[in-house]
């Protein structure tokens, strides 16, 4: 009985089977932070690119003729993960954005070819110790930006819909934290004095965006309110 479910296991891969469920699974644990978080790559993504790095790592070992490199194969899907993490990470006005998801990617893919090189608990540390990068530091950079340095900000922008919103989320998404928009109208212009917090590398870039946005017309910055 034994024997024939062995045979049986052996023909259907089961044992392939095991190893891209537990891919899938690990993969997914780093996609759904990223997930939860609203980054571009998400659970789908790392998911897929966990199985993807297993399968191509399970293969090369497989195909490699006798006495042949069964690294060669699996050698590859560095090359290819490089190009997934530069679709991630984008630069617009100055920014960078989503270079932890390429970072993600990146080390989602490694725990993936250590699930095809079946070394479990190297896969199992890794995902647990990314977990624990991506989460527990989160409160380290907090701490560190409540020490950051402060800017006030004078925007003087054209009065249409939605313009408000939209410095702001610019100020957001380069990094900085709006903690107070005054906002008074000035002739037919709207003049919005904004107090900003974050790192001093994130400022200027921020300038720059603003600048670009379509309905600005002019930025002036002084120190700390």
């Amino acid at each position: 009985m034994s024997d024939g479910f062995v045979e049986i296991a052996r023909l259907l891969r089961l044992d392939v089977a095991a190893q891209l469920a537990l891919a899938a699974a690990l993969g997914g644990a780093l996609g759904l932070e990223r997930e939860i978080k609203g980054k571009p790559a998400g659970l789908r993504t790392n998911t897929l690119i966990c199985m993807g790095a297993a399968l191509f790592t399970i293969l090369s070992s497989r195909l490699a003729p006798a006495g042949g490199d069964v690294g060669r194969v699996a050698a590859q899907v560095v090359t290819g993960i490089g190009f997934l993490g530069a679709g991630t990470i984008i630069h617009a006005s100055g920014t960078v954005t989503g270079l932890t998801s390429a970072a993600t990617i990146w080390l989602v893919a490694a725990v993936g070819m250590a699930v095809g090189c079946r070394a479990y608990l190297v896969a199992l540390g890794a995902t647990a110790l990314a977990m624990i990068v991506l989460e527990g530091l989160r409160s380290v950079e907090n701490a560190l930006a409540a020490h950051a340095s402060r800017m006030h900000l004078s925007v003087r922008a054209r009065q249409e819909p939605g313009v408000v919103t939209g410095v702001e989320q610019l100020l957001r998404e380069s990094g900085l934290l709006v903690e107070g928009c005054h906002v008074r109208r000035e002739g037919d212009d709207v003049l919005l004095e904004i107090d900003v917090r974050g790192p001093r590398r994130a400022q200027d870039p921020a300038r720059l965006a603003l600048l670009d946005h379509p309905g600005v017309r002019a930025v002036s910055t002084m120190g700390p309110p």
